[in-house]
């Protein structure tokens, strides 16, 4: 939970509010109180049509409070697209440098490379002052992904650790209230970058119009609201500007879960069409899925043809992994997933052996737990390579509930490829 403290005259919702020394500290106290672990210090407004501060002007604004938050122990981010004004403020102790200009300048990037500070990469199209003029993408999911995967590569490449990395698609920063919902209702494309990723909706435009606020400051429960939606989507970080209503709200997040989806049996195919078939059964099994209570599909992997393992004398599998978000405890989400494989004749006379559907419960957030109906991660995920590939194509770099990072290193057994 970051709280956001802008130390301005004319930010967009709460300019003029905690512009002196006094006032900005006292509320970065009660936002931690409230919830925060990260305050976000802003000396300069970037909302729409916003002029430029001047460097001496934005120091003066941020420095000192920065100074105080960190030597109150309180884990303090600069949110500023200026090198001069980021690198005092890390001096002074910040420990994240949050750009909204997305690491563009040099000077930005050769900073990053020398401290050991966190790196919010964040899209905006063009600057402040011209950015809502006229906003125009093809496909603004996939265009500002693009962007994204590239300035961290070059973060990456710039000596930057990849855990040092979080990214923020921009909502609203050359975004129209369309092109922002669009973003955000799509979030879940941002948590396959594999790096943490950042929802900072909290008052913004496209919220007004979505649920009829025209004024900035009543929209804090709605954007407590988003800000739920895009956590259930994978965002990892939420900026906001009420931290209690926010930490209320996603008291409501559901733990994520991971479901292997396997089929040899194909029910009903021609000659041939063995593969079709086999895909035609995971399609079942996923409406399946969408039917259990309190439970929601966030992301689905491709198709992956797989080798058998373990028993060989079998046909080709067809694999895939789906990500949900769940209020169902693992023991009673099992007795779904057999209802589910039982739907579509599931035989179980071999171990391992062939099958019209197989669905196994990889990883359950926050859940490590061991009885005879199940373990929990399941205790051959990493070995298994039609596991393996197409969770890290949902969750790069993810780290099991136990601890276990996946890897394709791990992975010796049913070499899988995407169909």
């Amino acid at each position: 939970m970051m709280g956001i403290l802008n130390v301005t005259p004319d930010s967009f919702s709460d300019g003029g509010e905690h512009a002196d020394h006094a006032s900005a500290v006292a509320h970065a106290r009660a936002m931690v109180e409230a919830g925060a672990s990260i305050i976000d210090v802003g000396g300069e407004s970037t909302r729409p049509g916003a002029a430029p501060v001047s460097l001496e002007e934005e120091l003066a604004r941020t420095v000192e409070v920065v100074r105080a938050l960190a030597a109150e122990g309180i884990c303090v981010s600069i949110d500023t697209r200026h090198a001069e004004v980021a690198r005092a403020c890390v001096e002074a102790g910040a420990s994240i440098i949050n750009d909204v200009s997305g690491f563009r300048d040099p000077a930005m990037v050769e900073l990053a490379a020398s401290c050991d500070a966190g790196c919010v990469i964040m899209h905006m199209q063009g600057e402040p002052a011209t950015m809502q003029d006229a906003p125009a993408y093809d496909d603004v999911v996939a265009e500002v992904k693009q962007y994204l995967a590239d300035q961290a590569a070059m973060l990456e490449a710039a000596g930057v650790a990849p855990e040092r990395i979080c990214i923020d698609p921009g909502p609203g920063f050359g975004k129209t209230p369309s092109q922002t919902m669009e973003l955000m209702r799509n979030f879940h494309e941002f948590a396959r970058l594999g790096y943490p990723s950042m929802c900072a909706v909290s008052r913004k435009r496209y919220i007004g119009e979505a649920y009829g606020i025209p004024e900035a400051r009543d929209r804090d429960a709605a954007s407590a609201t988003e800000a739920l939606m895009a956590c259930e989507l994978g965002a990892s970080v939420v900026r906001a500007h009420n931290v209690e209503a926010t930490v209320q709200a996603l008291k409501d997040l559901r733990p994520y879960v991971f479901i292997a989806l396997g089929s040899n049996v194909a029910l009903v195919a021609e000659p041939g069409e063995e593969t079709e078939g086999k895909i035609a059964n995971l399609q079942q099994a996923i409406t399946g899925l969408c039917s259990i209570p309190d439970t929601q599909i966030i992301d689905i992997s491709r198709f992956y043809e797989s080798e058998p393992a373990y028993y060989e004398d079998q046909d080709t599998f067809v694999n895939a992994m789906v990500l949900a978000r769940t209020g169902v405890p693992p023991m009673e989400l099992l007795k779904y997933l057999h209802a589910i494989e039982n739907s579509l004749g599931r035989v179980r006379e071999i171990e391992n052996g062939p099958r019209t559907l197989d669905l196994d419960i990889v990883d359950y957030q926050m859940y490590a737990a061991s009885c005879d109906e199940l373990v929990l991660p399941h205790p051959r995920a990493t070995e298994r390579d039609f596991v393996v590939k197409p969770l890290l194509e949902l969750a790069p770099r993810h780290v099991l509930a136990d601890g276990m990072p996946v890897t394709e290193e791990g992975a010796v057994y049913g070499e899988a490829h995407a169909i």
